[in-house]
């Protein structure tokens, strides 16, 4: 990891109808303008939580504008805020900081109560750099790009709301791997390896590697296990039987699919930067959120 040059403008980004989320972003805001720098609030963001608390004072504005004018992005919230930054922001380089107002927050490394306190250490340019990969996808359609999209954690096919299994055909390279009968199928970055894919009981990666995990969900054959392919691999789903089948990009967007479609992937040509205070650790994160130190009761 290598040290953020001092940030002079930072874009504040929240999640919605929250009061929590709300004077915190204000308390914020307050602060670093206090400390000469130049905030900007993400318009969306303004709109809801404006409802709650002052923000006149503060630009607001929509991703575009944060992607060309900010050195930072604070996001407050829980990961679900910080997968929907990292899509928007992901084509701009702009670094981003969690504070977590959620729950687990593997992304949002930044508690509450600390979080003007680390301020002093993002403005003197003393928080660490670690390069996300991302996943692109792109949905086709009888030979035609039906819709393309990118995801940080994992792209997710699935049997839709309908019982029964869906089945589709996997290549990796354009090499027929195997055919799977499932509930569906996780595609997951390093990233995305704590998230649905954890659940699932696929690998926990570190984030500096290079691969993508393929974790089948509830497969009729007890022999389709999670692989982990090379993340420069080029990965294709075909639907071949489905009665309700379902994309789903962080799960976040979705998009119906259809028998015959193909869902292609692949590493993204963007990365998403996190930045983590000093004296991060990613086991220390995965010790308290997994609760790993815990000794065994009775």
């Amino acid at each position: 990891m290598n040290r953020l040059r001092q940030p002079r403008t930072i874009a504040l980004v929240g999640k919605y109808h929250s009061p929590e989320i709300a004077e915190s972003l204000r308390r914020l805001a307050e602060y670093l303008h206090e400390r000469g720098v130049s905030v900007f609030v993400e318009r969306e963001t303004a709109e809801h939580i404006g409802k709650l608390v002052d923000l006149s004072r503060w630009v607001t504005c929509g991703f575009n504008d944060i992607g060309a004018h900010a050195d930072v992005a604070i996001v407050l919230g829980g990961d679900g805020t910080m997968l929907n930054a990292a899509r928007r922001l992901a084509r701009y380089c702009v670094p981003l900081v969690g504070v977590n107002q959620g729950r687990l927050g593997f992304m949002t490394d930044i508690a509450r109560q600390d979080m003007l306190s680390c301020m002093d250490d993002l403005l003197d340019g003393r928080f660490l750099r670690e390069n996300r990969m991302l996943l692109a996808a792109e949905v086709i359609r009888d030979g035609k790009e039906l819709a393309t999209n990118m995801a940080l954690n994992d792209v997710v096919i699935d049997k839709g709301a309908i019982g029964r299994m869906i089945e589709f055909e996997l290549f990796i390279d354009g090499e027929f791997i195997y055919n799977l009968r499932s509930d569906g199928l996780i595609v997951s970055t390093p990233t995305g390896s704590t998230a649905y894919s954890l659940s699932a009981g696929g690998p926990i990666l570190h984030p500096t590697l290079t691969g993508i995990a393929l974790v089948p969900l509830c497969p009729h054959a007890l022999t389709n296990r999670p692989v982990i392919v090379n993340d420069n691999a080029d990965i294709e789903l075909r639907v071949t039987h489905a009665d309700d089948p379902r994309v789903h990009f962080d799960g976040q967007l979705t998009l119906d699919l259809q028998t015959g479609d193909s869902v292609r992937l692949r590493r993204s040509e963007h990365t998403i930067c996190f930045l983590h205070p000093p004296g991060y650790s990613y086991f220390a994160m995965l010790r308290q959120k997994l609760q790993w130190s815990e000794r065994p009761k009775g």
